[in-house]
């Protein structure tokens, strides 16, 4: 991450721990801690409903709507803003359950992001071409809507291993 150090310069910096960077020479410390993501699985009672992604990484897979938590911004508020951003539309919060969370790798633009990823779902009733119609998708990020009945769902499809491992979960706790 570093070649320098960002207070003296010197090129003497160690990386320890898989996330803290030191520099002997001054005493800087800096520590890479896990940025925070979300992501919503939204049910329809017999399918899961995936978006398929726009951009790299992993561009033509199969992920769930919702992304990094900003700044000053608590876990569901980021994931209503993606929602809005990404198609526009936002669940009801009182509707949202966190459901699990696992770690995930997120590489982007040459810099690898450890990632804690927290999944949400929501129940929404009726069949999916009802259900689609709710959104507008931001095209930039997002191809198309698909929704995979339970018991069609190709894990090999999917973008991310945290997202593989939530909808394994889901699956095995709906059996």
């Amino acid at each position: 991450m570093f070649n320098y150090c960002p207070s003296c310069a010197s090129t003497n910096i160690n990386f320890e721990d898989a996330h803290v960077f030191r520099c002997p020479d001054c005493g800087f410390v800096y520590y890479h801690n896990t940025a925070a993501a979300t992501a919503l699985i939204v049910d329809t009672g017999d399918s899961i409903m995936f978006v398929r992604r726009g951009k790299e990484p992993a561009r033509g897979k199969l992920d769930f709507p919702g992304g990094f938590v900003n700044p000053q911004e608590g876990a569901v508020d980021g994931l209503l803003r993606e929602c809005r951003e990404e198609l526009g539309w936002t669940p009801h919060r009182s509707s949202l359950t966190l459901f699990a969370s696992f770690p995930n790798v997120y590489p982007y633009k040459n810099i690898v992001y450890n990632t804690c990823d927290l999944f949400f779902s929501v129940r929404l009733d009726g069949p999916p071409e009802k259900t689609e119609s709710l959104f507008r998708l931001e095209k930039q990020e997002i191809m198309s809507v698909v929704f995979a009945g339970y018991d069609k769902i190709n894990l090999d499809e999917i973008a991310f291993d945290s997202v593989r491992a939530a909808v394994s979960l889901y699956i095995q706790k709906l059996k």
